[in-house]
């Protein structure tokens, strides 16, 4: 059986081709990984404090949201998605446009589950047990409604991030060849 680099290097020349952009956008969902981790902090550290501080979750969420867009659009612009020189080049509002958007439609799908999470499904009530074990670890100031809030956030995250990177790679940071 051939190893990686073994049969690297008897595909023809155009299967080598796909190969390297394979590699190329490997490379690239890792890098969005990295920036999704920097906004995933930024949201969840906003979305907790606010609604450590009895604040509503919605606005928690947005706020949350609105902060970690800026650091998207910075660090995707400049490190994940950057320009080819070779293709037309992008104008910066509407880029900054697109990934709003693109982060929108995560932000509407994030809301509607934290909606379903807390409000139809009432997940806090099934907190009660795990309020209480992490009271004993210190966690004095989680509650039922706090920890379900908290949870609903992280399964959304799962759900949601998936979409925003396809949203971003395909359509806010796309690049079209240069018309001659």
């Amino acid at each position: 059986m051939y190893g990686f680099t073994e049969s690297r290097k008897k595909m023809p020349g155009r299967e080598n081709e796909k190969a390297k952009e394979h590699g190329k956008n490997l490379k690239q969902f890792f890098k969005f990984g990295l920036v999704g981790l920097s906004n995933t902090f930024i949201s969840e550290a906003v979305y907790a404090v606010i609604v450590c501080l009895k604040g509503h979750y919605l606005a928690a969420s947005a706020t949350g949201f609105v902060l970690s867009i800026f650091n998207a659009y910075y660090w995707n612009n400049r490190y994940v998605f950057r320009e080819d020189a070779d293709l037309e080049k992008r104008v910066w509002w509407k880029v900054l446009f697109k990934t709003f958007i693109a982060y929108l439609w995560g932000f509407l799908a994030n809301l509607a589950l934290l909606a379903l999470w807390i409000d139809l499904l009432h997940i806090a009530k099934y907190m009660e047990p795990a309020v209480q074990l992490l009271r004993q670890w210190g966690f004095l100031f989680l509650d039922a409604d706090i920890l379900g809030s908290l949870l609903a956030e992280g399964i959304n995250l799962v759900l949601v991030l998936p979409m925003n990177y396809l949203l971003n790679k395909r359509w806010a940071y796309r690049q079209e060849a240069i018309q001659k």
